[in-house]
């Protein structure tokens, strides 16, 4: 049996990520790199079904949830920018 589940944060830098254009800008590799340091800093929220989001978050927390991801991201960018210049 294979359950459906994810984690709602990984939906939402995708699309963050699509958004911004940089998943056609950046490398995969890179990519991969940036959303496993990136969601490696944020809390987990599973979810079966994106509709499932609808019934327990609000404007004001999905707000928070999205500046919570840029913020990660942007600290994941410095972080991976000092690994390369090693």
């Amino acid at each position: 049996m294979q359950l459906e589940i994810r984690n709602y944060y990984e939906i939402l830098l995708m699309e963050l990520l699509s958004d911004e254009g940089l998943l056609d800008e950046l490398p995969e590799d890179y990519l991969a790199d940036l959303c496993c340091v990136t969601l490696n800093q944020l809390p987990v929220r599973y979810i079966r079904h994106r509709v499932d989001t609808h019934f327990f978050e609000n404007y004001h927390e999905l707000k928070q949830m999205k500046q919570g991801i840029q913020a990660a991201m942007e600290r994941s960018r410095t972080y991976l920018k000092s690994q390369s210049q090693r």
